[in-house]
């Protein structure tokens, strides 16, 4: 259970000039004392408890703030750095900071980050990490470039991890988002993509963060509303590799996807955090709390002047702006558990205290009355039994992954499997894999209502697995109509049965678009070259040779007379896809998978006419754009080549030959496919009549040697 007390106002005038409101709130030496950075001039300290400044110092006219201010803890002196370079350092003395202590630093300061039992650090613009100790004795040292172009720092924070200091920052490139962390008793850097789950769209506005025995659960409030957590491990198993790590949403619709500003979250504990912004489009901008854990809303309190998405906690208290004014919220979150989340936790104590929790030890209460003998003996007996538990064999992480997939919810299988697969890989990590599929893909038969998409996802995406290994996988996925697992499974597996492939294809061909428009499909191979053509432009195409063949070239009275029937069509409907870009995606994944043709045959007879005739369609389509390019290939990442579609060609048409020519509408793609093969035999048979030219040019070739070393040829050719 979470509560948010009555707020009160820090600041008695309206804080700073810049539009956003303070630059930080930073916790002081003293537990009770703040520094509140201004965003123009001032640094201010602040003690809570009796809601006033006890000091005040500003830069002078001309000069700006350009990061917050923070607590030296070791030395209990002030650091904060104007117009981006200049560092200044005085204590509670110093009336004036034109008269503190300076440094003008060779690069930009991004952050100064300061906790208790460590130096401070200074994080710059472009990602270098300094100790101010180190940076002080010289401050003009050469600060190297650790981003790349264009990424720009969104958001960092500082850890102490087994007392050892560790820094992570967050940057954004052109939408996509980076993790770095730094770790300075190793002085490893490790760098990650942060990739959002499948569930997740939009741009990420707020970030926060806690620490655990193995990772970094960072948190995130993406623009669609909704929370998004990774597990950044703190041990890495190559620390050097560049490593991709996925978001998996945690909880849904906090605040409305169309707030743009306003917008903020921080963890307050184990299982709550704090999220600002309004719930509704239309409704007032509040504070709220979560609970994670069982994933309800605690409690929340409106916020009828605005805010500007900026949230900070210390302790007990939460600071934001309200307003115009510094305000701070108390708040209570007790132990969670499903009574409190619920909202139905009664409390019989007085108002204003806390419940003490109270631990029974059952192996004694049930003889307490049996008198003291009873009670040292069940003790003996207590104490044994720990010493036998203390010397048990560690359980293996696999065996307990493999526990929780057989009881617990989805949710928590997917955070456990992101923990176990953010762990250094074993020689029978394919192994355990495929026991970890096999074990979810039986509880999805006995549980039709378990499908743990997300899970089947991770673990495809291992590229550890194979269709021997987890024949079930592919046939769930078809059950349950998930292109996205069999799109990936057609790419990745090499040994998929011709049956499975067919029946993929089956499904791809016959899914509806609007279902396709909602899943998220790979869509690499088809990135390049589905762009919508224009008439005009489909009109002006017809009117060039493509490889020799042009499709509205009469080289056939029959054809000709049948094609000059139907004068309505404004083009050619070869001349553009007939069918969405990710249907496209999904059957490129199947001209790409492995097959054999004795095998294929008999089950793509199986295929309904209407639906041959359509991939015969977009593979006429690929032909036609493979002709646009001298050198036959398609645009773009891993496309189709001309061999798989000519090859796919030839099977449909071997395999539904006789009833696909029953069907009216596939009377143009035929003839179409006619004349293109007529036109090629035509080309095959004008190169076979020059062919006994260039066999005799050779022989000329290998007299050379007999002739002099200058002479005049005419070669006559007819």
């Amino acid at each position: 259970m979470a509560d948010l007390e009555e707020g009160f106002t820090l600041t008695a005038v309206p804080l700073g000039s810049g539009p956003d409101g303070p630059l930080g709130v930073e916790q002081s030496d003293k537990t009770d004392q703040f520094l509140v950075t201004d965003s123009g001039r001032t640094v201010i300290l602040y003690k809570v408890s009796d809601q006033k400044p006890l000091g005040s110092w500003s830069v002078k006219q001309g000069q700006i703030i350009t990061c917050p201010a923070v607590c030296n803890f070791q030395t209990g002196e002030y650091i904060v750095v104007h117009d981006n370079k200049v560092l200044r350092i005085w204590n509670n003395e110093d009336v004036n900071l034109d008269k503190a202590f300076k440094a003008t630093l060779s690069a930009e300061v991004y952050r100064i980050h300061s906790i208790q039992g460590t130096e401070p650090l200074v994080l710059f613009k472009e990602g270098a990490v300094r100790g101010l100790e180190a940076l002080l004795a010289e401050p003009q040292q050469k600060i190297e470039t650790v981003i790349s172009d264009e990424e720009v720092i969104k958001w960092t924070k500082f850890f102490m991890v087994f007392r050892h200091p560790v820094l992570i920052f967050i940057t954004e490139k052109h939408g996509n988002y980076f993790a770095y962390v730094q770790k300075f008793k190793s002085r490893v850097l490790s760098k990650y993509t942060l990739l959002l789950g499948q569930e997740g769209k939009g741009v990420i506005q707020s970030f926060s963060s806690s620490v655990g025995r193995k990772f970094i659960s960072l948190m995130s409030l993406s623009s669609d509303g909704c929370v998004y957590e990774t597990l950044i491990p703190i041990h890495p198993s190559e620390p050097e590799k560049y490593q991709r790590l996925v978001q998996s949403q945690l909880l849904k619709s906090v605040v409305s996807g169309s707030a743009q500003n306003g917008v903020a979250l921080t963890i307050l504990d184990q299982d709550h955090l704090a999220v600002l912004g309004a719930p509704l489009p239309a409704s007032k901008e509040c504070l709220s709390v979560w609970n994670t854990k069982f994933q309800t809303l605690q409690t929340s309190k409106e916020l009828p002047q605005g805010t500007s998405g900026q949230l900070w906690y210390y302790g007990e208290n939460l600071f934001m702006l309200h307003g115009k004014f510094l305000t701070v919220i108390p708040y209570k979150c007790e132990v969670s558990s499903l009574a409190g989340a619920l909202g139905k936790l009664k409390h019989s104590q007085d108002p204003g205290t806390h419940a003490t929790p109270h631990f029974v030890n059952w192996e004694t209460s049930q003889e307490c009355g049996l008198g003291s003998q009873k009670s040292e003996q069940s003790k003996r007996i207590l104490r044994r039994r720990k010493v036998e538990v203390s010397v048990q064999p560690e359980v293996p992480a696999s065996t307990q992954l493999l526990a929780t997939i057989q009881k617990d919810s989805e949710k928590h299988i997917e955070v456990e499997l992101r923990k176990f697969l953010a762990t250094k890989r074993t020689p029978d990590f394919h192994t355990i894999i495929g026991d970890v599929v096999i074990g979810l893909l039986g509880r999805c038969k006995a549980e039709p209502s378990f499908y743990p998409h997300n899970c089947l996802m991770q673990l495809v995406q291992t590229h550890v697995l194979s269709y021997s290994l987890c024949p079930g996988l592919m046939e769930v996925a078809l059950e349950k109509t998930d292109v996205q697992i069999l799109q990936l499974c057609l790419q990745q597996f090499p040994d998929i049965p011709e049956s499975v492939t067919c029946a993929c294809l089956k499904v791809f061909l016959s899914i509806g678009d609007d279902t396709l428009q909602d899943t998220d499909i790979n869509m690499e191979s088809v990135s390049d070259y589905m762009d919508p053509v224009q008439d005009g432009e489909m009109e002006e195409q017809t009117a060039f040779l493509q490889n020799g063949f042009n499709p509205e070239e009469d080289n056939c009275d029959n054809c000709a007379q049948k094609l000059k029937e139907k004068p309505q069509a404004t083009a050619d409907e070869s001349t553009s896809c007939p069918i969405t870009p990710k249907r496209a995606a999904l059957l490129n994944a199947i001209l790409h998978s492995a097959y054999s043709e004795m095998f294929l045959l008999p089950h793509l007879k199986d295929i309904p006419a209407q639906h041959s005739t359509l991939f015969l369609q977009y593979l006429y389509f690929l032909y036609l754009k493979c002709s646009e390019n001298a050198t036959m290939t398609l645009p773009g990442t891993h496309p189709p080549t001309l061999n798989q579609i000519m090859d796919w060609i030839c099977l449909l048409l071997d395999a539904n030959f006789t009833v696909v020519v029953m069907i009216p509408e596939a009377k143009r793609l035929l003839l179409s496919l006619y004349k293109f093969v007529k036109s090629q035999i035509s080309i095959c048979s004008e190169l076979n009549k020059i062919e006994v030219s260039f066999r005799e040019l050779q022989k000329l070739n290998q007299e050379k040697n007999n002739r002099e070393l200058y002479s005049i040829e005419v070669l006559e050719l007819f």
